[in-house]
C-alpha cells in the first residue's frame, strides 16, 4: 500500500460469522477478499479497508477464523465492542429469531447496519427494525446476493436490450435433497427444519424471490402458495433425532405488475436433474432464456423449432440444440463481495444503496403471505410497505 494512498478504514463488527454463510461468503469470500486485494479502490490514491472484529459464543471457533482469514481479532462480549468508536458498522449473520434485539442495539448505539435476511420473521418486526434504524439515524441495509449472481446479471442484460420482447412469464425450480441425517450427514443446520427456532423453505427463500422479482421482472402483486413437510424426521448436530415441525418445501405462484406471471418452486427434498441447483425460465414474445447461478442460454424467436404432438413416434427434435450459450466473457466477482464494496461506498461516499431493510421487509412479508395463502389456501394480494 502507497505511503500517499488515503485510506478509509472502516470498522466492522461481524456478529454469526461462525455459521456456514457467514464463514464461507461474508467472512473469507467478501470482507477477507476485499482485504486481500488492498481494498475498495475509489480513486487512482483512495481505498477503503475494511477493519473487522469477530463476535460470537464460541471463542475457539472465533480463533480458528482469525487463523484462516485476515481478521485476526475476535470476541465474545457484544455489548463492550458496540461501545467501542472504533467499530462503525454492525453486521449481524445470526439465526433469524436473533437479529432483532441485536441489531436494535447496534442501532441504538450509533452503528450502520449490515444484515442478513430474513431480517425477522414477522413483516411488523421486519418493519420495526427499518423505522428503528431510520430514527437512529444510521446507514441500513439487507443482502440481497443474488441479484449479483452471473446468471442474473446476464439475463439483466438480455432485458435492458429488448432481447424477450413482452415478458410473459417466469419459472423456476430451486433446491436439492438434503440429507435427513440418519446415513448421511445434512448439509444444513437442523433450525432449518424447527418452525419455533425460525425454520422454513418459506420464510427463507420467498424472501430471496421477492427481491429478483421486483428488481427483474416487475412488483409481486400477489402470491399463491403451497407449502409442505415431506420429511417428518430428521438427525441433528449431536446425532440427536428431531420432529420436523417447519415446511421443507414451497410450491408459489406469483402475479406481477405489467402481467407477469411466475411460478417457483422451492424444495429441499428433491434430486437435480437440471443445469443448476436453481434454474429459472424467462419466456418472452420474442425469445426465452434459461438461467443458472453462472450460466445463460438463450433461443431467439428465429430459432424457436415447431414441434407438433404426436406420441406415438420418437421425438425427431433435439430440443437442446436450439439454444446458444451467452457468453459476454465478463470476469464475474462474488455475488455477496459486490455487495459489501457497494456497501462499503454508501458508507464512506454516501453512494445511493437501494437495499434497505425496508427491502428486507419486503422479503418478510411475501413470505409471511405465503405462509398465510398455504393456511387459507387461496390467493393473497401484497400491499406496499411504507
Amino acid at each position: 500500500m502507497s505511503k500517499n494512498q488515503k485510506v478509509h478504514r472502516v470498522g466492522i463488527i461481524m456478529n454469526g460469522v461462525t455459521g456456514r454463510m457467514g464463514t464461507n461468503q461474508h467472512l473469507l469470500r467478501s470482507i477477507s477478499a476485499i482485504m486481500k486485494q488492498g481494498g475498495v479502490r475509489v480513486g487512482p490514491n483512495e481505498v477503503i479497508m475494511p477493519d473487522p472484529i469477530l463476535v460470537g459464543r464460541n471463542a475457539e471457533k472465533l480463533e480458528k477464523l482469525t487463523h484462516i482469514s485476515e481478521a485476526k481479532k475476535f470476541t465474545t462480549d457484544l455489548k463492550s465492542v458496540l461501545k467501542d468508536p472504533a467499530y462503525s458498522v454492525y453486521f449481524d449473520a445470526q439465526g433469524t429469531l436473533q437479529r432483532a434485539a441485536a441489531v436494535k442495539a447496534a442501532a441504538a448505539a450509533g452503528k450502520h447496519v449490515y444484515c442478513e435476511k430474513p431480517t425477522a420473521v414477522t413483516t411488523a418486526k421486519a418493519l420495526e427494525l427499518y423505522h428503528f434504524c431510520k430514527k437512529a439515524g444510521v446507514k441500513n441495509g439487507v443482502v440481497q446476493d443474488k441479484l449479483w449472481l452471473p446468471g442474473l446479471l446476464k439475463v439483466r442484460k438480455l432485458i435492458d436490450a429488448g432481447f424477450f420482447g413482452e415478458i410473459l412469464s417466469v419459472r423456476g425450480e430451486f433446491g436439492y435433497w438434503v440429507f435427513e441425517g440418519h446415513k448421511v450427514q445434512p448439509q444444513r443446520p437442523s433450525w432449518n427444519y424447527r418452525k419455533q427456532d425460525g425454520g422454513g423453505i418459506i420464510i427463507d427463500m420467498l424472501c430471496h424471490w421477492r427481491y429478483v422479482l421486483d428488481n427483474l421482472f416487475g412488483a409481486v402483486q400477489s402470491v399463491s402458495c403451497l407449502g409442505a413437510t415431506h420429511i417428518l424426521e430428521r438427525v441433528d448436530e449431536n446425532g440427536k433425532k428431531y420432529k420436523c415441525t417447519a415446511d421443507d418445501a414451497a410450491y408459489a405462484t406469483f402475479e406481477l405488475k405489467g402481467g407477469v406471471i411466475a411460478h417457483i418452486n422451492s424444495s429441499w427434498c428433491v434430486r437435480v436433474r437440471r443445469d443448476d441447483l436453481v434454474v429459472f425460465q424467462v419466456d418472452g414474445t420474442q425469445g426465452s432464456a434459461v438461467v443458472g447461478l453462472r450460466k445463460c442460454w438463450t433461443q431467439s424467436y428465429e430459432n424457436t423449432p415447431r414441434p407438433t404432438w404426436n406420441p406415438d413416434v420418437e421425438q425427431p427434435i433435439n430440443f437442446f440444440s436450439n439454444w446458444t450459450e451467452m457468453d459476454d466473457k465478463e470476469n464475474y466477482d462474488n455475488a455477496f463481495k459486490i455487495q459489501w464494496e457497494m456497501f462499503l461506498r454508501h458508507i464512506v461516499l454516501n453512494e445511493p444503496f437501494p437495499w434497505t431493510l425496508l427491502e428486507g421487509a419486503k422479503g418478510v412479508q411475501l413470505a409471511e403471505l405465503g405462509l398465510k395463502s398455504w393456511k387459507k389456501r387461496a390467493w393473497v394480494d401484497v400491499p406496499k410497505l411504507k
